[in-house]
C-alpha cells in the first residue's frame, strides 16, 4: 500500500511536470513562431540584421497576444485555435514575401482594395512562376505550423488554463510592448530611424526591416482608422541649395549643367516662374496645420526662372507618352529607329532617370502627369486623386484645357488604379477598354493580351486628329508589359530578334520595344499626313524599367547593375543606380538642331520642364520636379532617400556624399550643403500625401 501510494504519488509529480513544461512551451509557441518568421523573412531579402533586437522583442510582445487565445478554453477549442492562428500567421509571411517578390513592395490591409481592383489574375502566369521559384522559401515559412498542425495535439495537449493566468500571460505581452517601444527610441543612426518609422504610414519596406513585418502591419492597420499626423518640422533653412546654382541650359556643350550659351539676340526674360498667389497669407488665415505647413514650405522653395526656351512650343499640339517597362538601354539605330530619331534629334537627356518608387506603373504616372513623387505607401497617390477628386491644377490637362485645347487619354487595358476616375479627374477624356477604346479580344470577350500599342494609336487617332482646335492626347502603353514571353506582341518581329545574340527573355523584351517604336512611327506618319506634325510636341518616356528582369538591361547595356531579386525588391543598397538611366523625349520636327542636356533628371522634371516650353503660368515652387532646362541645379531623389545632383550622390545606407568629377567642396561646405538638400528631398517626398489629401491646390486657387 506503502509502496503503491508512493508510486500514485511519484506518476502525479511526473504529470504534473509534464504539464508545467507543455504549459511553457504553449506559452512560448507563438514568440517562437514570429521570431521564426521574422529571421527567415529578414534573412531571405537580406535585410540588416543589426534592428533585430527590435522586431525581436516586438515578436515576443505580439506572440504572447496570440497565446492568450490558445489558453483558456476546452482542449479542443485551445488545440484548434492554436492551429488555425499559426497557418494564418505563416501564411500572411508567405503572402508578403511572394506581393514583396512580385509586386516590389509589402502589401497592408490598406493597399488590399488596391491590389483587388487591379486585377491580378491577369497576371496569373507571373504569380505562379513566382510562387513556384519560391517554393523552398515557403516550405520553410510553413514548417512550424505544419509541425504543429502533425504533431502538436499529442505534444502538448492544449489542456484548460486558469483565465487568469492567461491575463498574466497579456501583462507579459504589454511588459515586451513597452520593452519594444524603448528599443525604438534609442538613438539609432541613419536618415531614417525605428522611432522615425514607428510614427509613419509610409517606407513600409524600412518599416519591415527595423521594425519587424508584423508591426509594420499592425501600424498599417492602425494608421487607417488613425491617420499619422504630420511630423515635419518647420525649419526650411537650407533647402534653397537647389535652383539658380550655376547649371544652364541650351543647346550642347555648355558648363555645369548642360549645354552651350544661347546666340546673342533680343533679352531673354529669366523672372521666376510664380504665379501671383500670396501663400503666406494662407499660412496665416487656415487652421488646417497641414495646408499651413505646406504653405510655409513653398514660400521658402526657391523657384526656377524663365529662360531661352520659355514659349518655345507655345500653341502647338502635345502628345504625351508614357511607355511600359520602358529603359533607354532598349534603343537601337536599326531596330528602334523612330525611337534613336526622337531620343537624338530634338532634346537629348544624357543623365535622366526613371527611378522606381511604389506601385510602378501609376507610381511612374503620377510623377509624369502631376509633376509629384508618389506617396511611398498607400493609398496610392494617383488613385487617391481620383477618389477625393483632389484639384490637380498643374496636369497638363487641366492647364491646357483652360487654353481650351481637346483633350483626350488613351489605354489598351482594363480598369486599373482606378484610371477612369483618376485621369478623368486630371482633365482627360478618358478612354481605355471597354470604356470607348477598343482592342483585339479573345472568344470570351477578354483582351487578346497583351494589346497591340500600333492598334491602340490606330482605332484612337481619328478622335482628335482633325480637331479644329490644339489637341493634348496622352497614351499609356501595354504592350511592353511583363513577363517578356514569346506573345502576341513579340510574333511579327520574332526573326529579327531570334538573330540578335540576347536570350530568348531579353530578345523578347527587344520586340516589345520595336513595338513601341512602330507605334511612334504610325503616329508621325498620320500627324504629317495631316499636316500637323510640325506644330506637334511629342513627349515620351517610360513609366519604369523592367525591374523583374534586370539581366535584360544587363544584357543590352554591357555591364552588371545587380541581382533581379534586389530590384524586385527595391533593396537599392544592392544594385548600382545606372540601371534607372533611361532616354527622355522632347521633340518636335520644327526643331533645326539638337539640344543636349546633361543635368541629372527625372520624371517629375517632365511636367514643369513641358509647362515651360509652352509658355504656360504655372508655379514652379509647388512641383517636386524642376524645369531641366533652366538654370536650377538637377536632383534625382531614389526611393530610399539617396539622391543625385549635379554637385555629386548621397548614398543614404552609408551616409556618404561622393562630389561628381571636377566638384570640390570643403568639409564645412559639403556638410550644410547635403543636410540642406536631405531635408528639401525628405520634404519632397512627404509633402504629396499633405498636397492630396488637403487639396491644396484648391486652397490656393479655388
Amino acid at each position: 500500500m506503502g509502496y503503491n501510494g508512493r508510486r500514485m504519488g511519484s506518476g502525479r509529480a511526473r504529470r504534473g511536470r509534464d504539464t508545467l513544461s507543455q504549459t511553457m512551451v504553449r506559452v512560448l509557441l507563438f514568440p517562437a513562431l514570429l521570431i521564426y518568421l521574422e529571421l527567415v523573412l529578414h534573412i531571405c531579402k537580406k535585410n540588416a540584421l543589426v534592428y533585430a533586437p527590435v522586431y525581436l522583442i516586438f515578436s515576443i510582445a505580439a506572440g504572447l497576444f496570440f497565446a492568450c487565445f490558445t489558453l483558456p478554453w476546452r482542449r479542443r477549442t485551445n488545440g484548434m485555435t492554436a492551429k488555425i492562428l499559426a497557418v494564418v500567421i505563416s501564411l500572411i509571411y508567405v503572402i508578403e514575401f511572394v506581393a514583396k517578390t512580385i509586386l516590389q513592395t509589402y502589401y497592408g490591409l490598406s493597399a488590399l482594395k488596391m491590389a483587388a481592383g487591379n486585377r491580378l489574375t491577369d497576371y496569373s502566369a507571373v504569380i505562379v512562376s513566382t510562387v513556384l521559384r519560391s517554393i523552398p522559401i515557403i516550405l520553410i515559412l510553413m514548417l512550424p505550423s505544419v509541425l504543429l498542425c502533425l504533431f502538436g495535439g499529442a505534444l502538448l495537449g492544449f489542456p484548460r488554463l486558469d483565465v487568469r493566468f492567461a491575463g498574466l500571460v497579456m501583462g507579459g505581452c504589454v511588459v515586451f510592448h513597452i520593452l519594444g517601444l524603448g528599443m525604438v527610441h534609442l538613438p539609432w543612426k541613419g536618415d531614417l530611424t525605428p522611432a522615425m518609422l514607428y510614427k509613419m504610414d509610409t517606407n513600409m519596406d524600412d518599416q519591415v526591416e527595423q521594425l519587424g513585418m508584423f508591426t509594420a502591419l499592425r501600424l498599417d492597420a492602425k494608421h487607417m482608422i488613425f491617420p499619422p499626423k504630420n511630423s515635419m518640422d518647420a525649419d526650411f533653412s537650407g533647402i534653397g541649395g537647389l535652383p539658380n546654382a550655376g547649371s544652364s541650359a541650351g543647346s550642347s556643350g555648355d558648363p555645369a549643367g548642360s549645354v552651350s550659351e544661347p546666340d546673342p539676340g533680343p533679352v531673354i526674360d529669366t523672372s521666376p516662374n510664380v504665379m501671383d498667389v500670396d501663400l503666406a497669407a494662407l499660412a496665416g488665415s487656415t487652421s488646417n496645420k497641414d495646408v499651413k505647413w505646406l504653405a510655409e514650405y513653398f514660400s521658402n522653395v526657391t523657384p526656377t526662372n524663365k529662360n531661352q526656351y520659355t514659349g518655345m512650343f507655345e500653341g502647338y499640339n502635345v502628345i504625351q507618352i508614357v511607355i511600359e517597362g520602358f529603359s533607354g538601354y532598349a534603343i537601337d539605330p536599326e531596330l528602334t529607329p523612330t525611337l534613336y530619331k526622337l531620343a537624338n534629334e530634338g532634346f537629348v537627356f544624357h543623365n535622366y532617370y526613371t527611378a522606381l518608387h511604389f506601385t510602378s506603373t501609376s507610381n511612374g504616372e503620377c510623377q509624369t502627369l502631376l509633376g509629384l513623387y508618389p506617396k511611398n505607401g498607400s493609398p496610392a497617390t494617383m488613385t487617391r486623386t481620383g477618389e477625393l477628386g483632389t484639384n490637380c491644377y498643374f496636369s497638363l490637362a487641366q492647364q491646357l484645357g483652360r487654353k481650351g485645347y481637346t483633350v483626350m487619354g488613351f489605354h489598351g487595358n482594363y480598369e486599373m488604379y482606378g484610371r477612369q476616375k483618376s485621369h478623368t479627374n486630371l482633365g482627360y477624356d478618358w478612354r481605355q477598354f471597354n470604356s470607348g477604346l477598343e482592342v483585339d479580344t479573345r472568344d470570351d470577350g477578354k483582351i487578346a493580351w497583351p494589346a497591340r500599342d500600333t492598334q491602340v494609336i490606330e482605332n484612337s487617332v481619328d478622335q482628335y486628329i482633325n480637331s479644329d482646335k490644339p489637341f493634348h492626347v496622352y497614351y499609356l502603353t501595354i504592350s511592353g508589359h511583363t513577363p517578356y514571353s514569346n506573345n502576341r506582341v513579340v510574333a511579327p518581329y520574332r526573326d529579327t530578334v531570334r538573330a540578335l545574340p540576347y536570350s530568348e527573355t531579353t530578345q523578347n523584351y527587344v520586340a516589345t520595344a520595336m513595338e513601341a517604336d512602330r507605334s511612334l512611327k504610325l503616329l508621325l506618319d498620320k500627324l504629317e499626313a495631316a499636316g500637323k506634325l510640325d506644330k506637334t510636341l511629342i513627349v515620351a518616356t517610360g513609366d519604369h524599367i523592367p525591374y523583374a528582369d534586370v539581366q535584360v538591361l544587363e544584357e543590352l547595356a554591357g555591364k552588371q547593375f545587380g541581382s533581379s531579386d534586389a530590384l524586385k525588391s527595391l533593396n537599392e543598397k544592392a544594385i548600382d543606380f545606372d540601371v534607372y538611366k533611361s532616354a527622355l523625349i522632347m521633340w518636335s520636327a520644327s526643331m533645326e538642331e539638337p539640344v543636349h542636356v546633361d543635368k541629372p533628371c527625372c520624371q517629375v522634371d517632365i511636367l514643369p520642364t513641358v509647362s515651360n516650353l509652352l509658355g504656360l503660368e504655372y508655379d514652379s515652387r509647388m512641383l517636386d520636379g524642376s524645369d531641366i532646362l533652366s538654370d536650377s541645379e538637377g536632383l534625382v531623389v531614389f526611393t530610399s532617400r539617396c539622391w543625385k545632383t549635379d554637385k555629386g550622390f548621397y548614398d543614404r545606407f552609408t551616409g556618404e556624399f561622393t562630389p561628381a568629377e571636377g566638384v570640390s567642396m570643403t568639409p564645412e561646405v559639403q556638410e550644410s550643403y547635403v543636410a540642406g538638400i536631405k531635408k528639401l528631398v525628405g520634404y519632397k517626398l512627404d509633402s504629396t500625401a499633405l498636397i492630396i489629401e488637403n487639396d491644396f491646390y484648391r486652397q490656393v486657387f479655388g
